[in-house]
């Protein structure tokens, strides 16, 4: 069944091979853990509508291969991205130490303007942790992204993950810091009615005036 949505938005799901990049994808598609997981051959993609914010918005998610062989065929899925989930994993310090790589990719080949949450995921295997939340959080604030740590085994915070960047990217149509109309904003209005709606006034066709003379 084909769901009207108010707005489409393309997000990327990035970071190293390993992080759980495809189950926290599977989680949210799904709500379930994706078991036997193989490392992403390429790209892989999903899709879901969910309600934020009283809007009904179609997130169209590219998982990311993290392997460096499939960098140069993941890049080309960047361009025209609005939101990212930027994935490390909290047991592992090599894939928070390669965060500001993709982060420049994804700002770079995306948009400077590209909305980023970074997930410290799996959130359930704290005793292993090798990557403090203070650490992270000092991260994300220097580099202006939000965070969140997440568990695609437990579920825990990872719709909020999705939504949270959704929302933000939202608030900055509202607020007029992005354009749905401009090309490669990586946002699509899903309902004709609403583009007409937020088109300026003085871009509205105005009716001829019938002559006086």
């Amino acid at each position: 069944m084909c769901l009207v949505h108010d707005f489409l938005f393309k997000f990327l799901v990035i970071g190293s091979a390993g992080t759980g990049k495809s189950c926290l994808l599977h989680q949210f598609i799904e709500n379930k853990f994706k078991q036997d997981s193989n490392h992403t051959i390429g790209v892989e993609f999903g899709s879901r509508v969910v309600n934020v914010g009283g809007k009904t918005v179609k997130l169209q998610i590219w998982d990311t291969a993290g392997q460096e062989r499939f960098r140069s065929v993941t890049r080309s899925y960047y361009r025209g991205a609005a939101g990212a989930l930027l994935v490390y994993d909290i047991t592992s310090r090599e894939t928070y130490n390669s965060l500001a790589a993709w982060l420049t990719d994804a700002r770079t080949l995306a948009s400077p303007n590209i909305v980023v949450i970074l997930c410290g995921n799996k959130k359930d295997l704290d005793p292993e942790r090798e990557v403090t939340f203070l650490e992270a959080s000092r991260f994300a604030q220097e580099n202006e992204l939000m965070f969140l740590e997440t568990s695609a085994l437990t579920g825990e915070n990872v719709e909020e993950a999705f939504l949270k960047c959704a929302r933000t990217i939202l608030n900055k149509i509202d607020s007029g810091e992005l354009d749905p109309e401009r090309m490669g904003s990586g946002i699509q209005y899903g309902d004709a009615s609403l583009r007409q709606l937020r088109q300026p006034r003085s871009a509205q066709a105005v009716a001829p005036q019938p002559c006086g003379c």
